[in-house]
């Protein structure tokens, strides 16, 4: 009962973490010294690289390929007889070629997957959307500790990305509708993959010219509720009030989108457009996630914002999180009053 129990917290660390230093080595080889039998070691296999979902929607290679040699080491370090599976696993591994794309999966805490597929550089196609980051994944955290913010709401997120936080919020918190945006036709293509490879369906195209053109992808059985999805290409430099009179949020959110100073006062120029978007006159509720990695950058913000008459305080963090990270980013949530 308890290797069962430590091979799905193996299984979960794998197929959610981003780094090899996630894993929890030393308390794998405590319990192999313990009980150096092969059933521990078939567990985490199979619940993890040949896991029918590491299986359909691979990690990338180079981390298999370090996930499986590590295991190997720590079975030889205790002295137990050679397992056939594991070496037949990195044998298949070793002949994979590298690819420029890979999957990664993050378990909500009800138990359901968000599967990405990503790009293996930080930086691609002149982008750094095709990642998911930090903030991200704290603000889905967030969003679903406060899932009642969402329910039955219609949702803006701005700078989606890949789609991380907006597939975890439409999966966990219910709401009405949720636009996911950005201005990348990259990070725009990757994005309605995502979405319907996580069984989520999208609205079809309208006139008005603000969602692509929908691309193949195979639908997945999902068992959450469907609201009203759509992608929009909006560059907030240059879109207009009328543009986001049509989408009528109730709340907005975006995460590491104030990582750049150059795009700090156009940030701010969409928010004061759509403080002015809703037909009731009511403004929307703003949620801002944003990793400080560069504290002026994040102070000019902060005082771009006070120029703008856009008032903010800090969101307590939460205490712990359903998704594991390498090292706890410092993140921060503000919510502003535009």
């Amino acid at each position: 009962m308890a290797e069962a129990g430590l091979g799905t917290r193996f299984q979960r660390r794998f197929l959610a973490a981003r780094q090899l230093c996630s894993f929890p080595w030393q308390e794998l080889e405590q319990n192999l010294r313990l009980s150096p039998d092969s059933s521990l070691l078939l567990d985490i296999l199979h619940e993890t690289v040949l896991h029918p979902l590491g299986v359909k929607y691979p990690p990338p290679t180079k981390y298999r390929r370090s996930f499986l040699t590590q295991l190997i080491k720590k079975h030889e370090s205790v002295g137990a007889e050679p397992l056939d599976e594991l070496y037949d696993a990195l044998a298949g591994v070793l002949n994979e070629e590298e690819s420029t794309r890979c999957y990664k999966s993050y378990f909500l805490p009800s138990g359901e997957p968000v599967t990405l597929c990503e790009s293996v550089a930080i930086i691609s196609g002149g982008t750094t959307g095709l990642v998911t980051w930090d903030a991200a994944l704290q603000l889905a955290q967030w969003a679903i500790e406060n899932s009642a913010l969402f329910r039955d709401r219609t949702v803006l997120e701005l700078g989606s990305g890949i789609g991380f936080t907006g597939i975890a919020v439409c999966k966990s918190c219910r709401p009405k509708g949720y636009v996911f945006s950005d201005c990348h036709p990259g990070v725009l293509q990757a994005l309605e993959e995502n979405i319907r490879l996580n069984g989520l369906a999208l609205e079809p195209p309208t006139a008005r010219g603000t969602q692509t053109e929908p691309r193949g992808q195979e639908v997945e059985a999902t068992s959450c509720q469907n609201p009203k999805l759509i992608v929009a290409e909006l560059d907030w430099g240059s879109v207009t009030e009328n543009q986001l009179l049509d989408l009528q949020p109730d709340v907005v959110i975006a995460a590491d989108v104030v990582y750049d100073p150059e795009i700090i006062l156009a940030l701010i120029g969409m928010l004061q457009k759509l403080s002015a978007c809703r037909g009731d006159g009511k403004p929307p509720e703003v949620y801002v996630a944003s990793t400080i990695r560069n504290p002026d950058t994040y102070h000019l913000f902060q005082a771009e914002l006070e120029k703008a008459g856009i008032g903010w305080q800090i969101i307590p963090a939460h205490s712990n999180s359903s998704f594991l990270y390498d090292v706890q980013p410092n993140v921060t949530i503000l919510q502003l009053f535009i």
